[in-house]
């Protein structure tokens, strides 16, 4: 377990480091919370190529240890190599797909009017190396699986390295800022490619020849059933962000989401360890579920979960403990209004929604252990139970009743005079702030304190009217 899971760690904290290490650079430049409002909401764009990479690389990987277990030879090789041309495939179907929706697909994700730039800056040079990206992601997998976890460690480590030294030299040596750290990205991940290519010249348990790369979809779609759990547990990160971006615009967009960015980044690393062990001993529970051998499975699982738990507890006490230090990390704000707001946000976000983070990381965990063992609708099940049946709901309903901790919203009152524009004014700073503007079509109904007062606790907004003035005057959002 030890000889397997550590290089795995090593290599997905490796993986999680090159968005970590630019948001930490961004929010310690010029950029500030913006960037890092920026690279938010590139990263859900991100996990979408990463879903498909790890969709076909864990099925393979899976497939190639069942197969080990059977003494199965035939069936590995042509899995794999149709995966390798599936993920390049879907590689270039992606880029040509998101390019002209870019813009699109970044509002959609977040990004604001300060923002949108910085984030199309970013996105435009990501976008085309999707290939890169996603092709080392999918054969680290395979790597991992036949038996050489320290290789993937190594291609990950050694690209990761090259993103840290890079970073500072592009973002404050030659002052090339969003393009500055996304170069060292894609830097880093083309040579952890190069690395994990040279790997397919020295197989230990499969060899790839010419016939393997003709698509053979027979034979793939077995790893694409084991692969469908990865695929589903990384698009509803995409999901959850998405919701959690729109129900956040509500309340001004740029802190919440550079708070919530931060927060994913550093949730990442987290699961990256429980993911890292349990994929690390993928080879041995795929192998010993082909030979038969369940006692010797049930007691990996048992040491696992161990594991698991105390990662989750450790990490509670961090966040609960220490909140401010963590996001400190990652710069202080110096380009957004109320930066005191930030730092409230930011304590009241880890403390709560990473309360419970052991919880999360047993069902992550359990979940990659039944893709494993051959079991991908129990996968999929475990894991679409949090993230879409329970979590997806529940941030659209309780907002509603709570509204968002640790942010102070803003509600602007004009006092309409005959002549002042005051409609025009309003409407005009709703639109820059993007929040809500109410003009008389409801403060006509105004006099009654009671109508104001549900327009305000709705969350930040405009209202145009003598009446809100004074309904209001002693108004304290929550």
């Amino acid at each position: 377990m030890l000889k397997f899971s550590i290089p795995c760690v090593l290599s997905l904290l490796a993986s999680a480091l090159y968005n970590i290490v630019d948001q930490i650079f961004i929010g310690n430049s010029e950029l500030s919370a913006l960037g890092n409002a920026a690279t938010g909401v590139v990263f859900p764009i991100f996990i979408i190529a990463q879903a498909f990479a790890w969709c076909f690389g864990d099925g393979c990987a899976a497939c190639l240890n069942i197969c080990q277990g059977k003494n199965d030879t035939q069936s590995a090789h042509k899995a794999i190599g149709t995966g390798i041309v599936v993920t390049l495939s879907a590689s270039v179907i992606l880029t040509a797909i998101f390019f002209p929706l870019k813009t699109q697909l970044l509002t959609l994700f977040g990004a604001s009017e300060n923002s949108i730039e910085m984030a199309i800056e970013y996105f435009n040079i990501i976008l085309a190396f999707f290939p890169v990206y996603m092709l080392s992601n999918m054969m680290n997998a395979v790597i991992r699986a036949d038996g050489s976890p320290s290789w993937s460690m190594a291609s990950m480590l050694i690209g990761a390295i090259i993103n840290i030294i890079l970073d500072p030299i592009f973002i404050f040596g030659l002052h090339w800022g969003m393009k500055g750290a996304v170069l060292a990205t894609v830097i880093g991940q083309f040579v952890s490619l190069v690395i994990s290519f040279l790997y397919f010249f020295r197989t230990k348990t499969f060899k790839l020849t010419k016939k393997s790369f003709i698509p053979d979809f027979k034979a793939f779609a077995g790893a694409l059933k084991l692969g469908t759990s990865s695929f589903i547990t990384q698009m509803t990160i995409v999901i959850i962000s998405l919701v959690c971006n729109i129900m956040l615009a509500k309340y001004g967009a740029d802190i919440p989401i550079a708070i919530i960015s931060i927060e994913s980044k550093v949730f990442t690393v987290v699961i990256n360890l429980v993911v890292g062990i349990v994929l690390g001993c993928q080879p041995i529970i795929g192998y010993n579920m082909g030979a038969k051998n369940y006692d010797r499975v049930k007691k990996l699982y048992k040491s696992i979960l161990l594991c698991t738990v105390v990662i989750g507890i450790v990490s509670t006490l961090l966040f609960e403990l220490a909140p401010q230090t963590v996001v400190g990390v990652f710069g202080t704000p110096t380009n957004i209004p109320n930066p005191e707001d930030y730092w409230v946000f930011a304590e009241k976000t880890f403390r709560i929604f990473l309360a419970l983070v052991t919880f999360t990381c047993i069902i992550k965990m359990t979940s990659i252990f039944f893709q494993a063992v051959g079991k991908p609708a129990q996968a999929v099940i475990s894991s679409m139970i949090r993230d879409i049946v329970c979590f997806i709901p529940l941030i659209l309903i309780l907002p509603n009743f709570f509204g968002i901790e640790g942010i102070q919203g803003v509600i602007i009152t004009i006092g309409r005079e005959h002549g002042s524009l005051g409609k025009q004014i309003g409407k005009l700073v709703a639109e820059k702030l993007g929040i809500p503007f109410y003009y008389k079509e409801m403060t006509a109904l105004a006099a009654q304190d009671k109508v104001i007062r549900k327009i305000a606790e709705q969350g930040s907004c405009v209202i145009v009217g003598r009446a809100a003035n004074y309904v209001l005057r002693s108004y304290k959002m929550s």
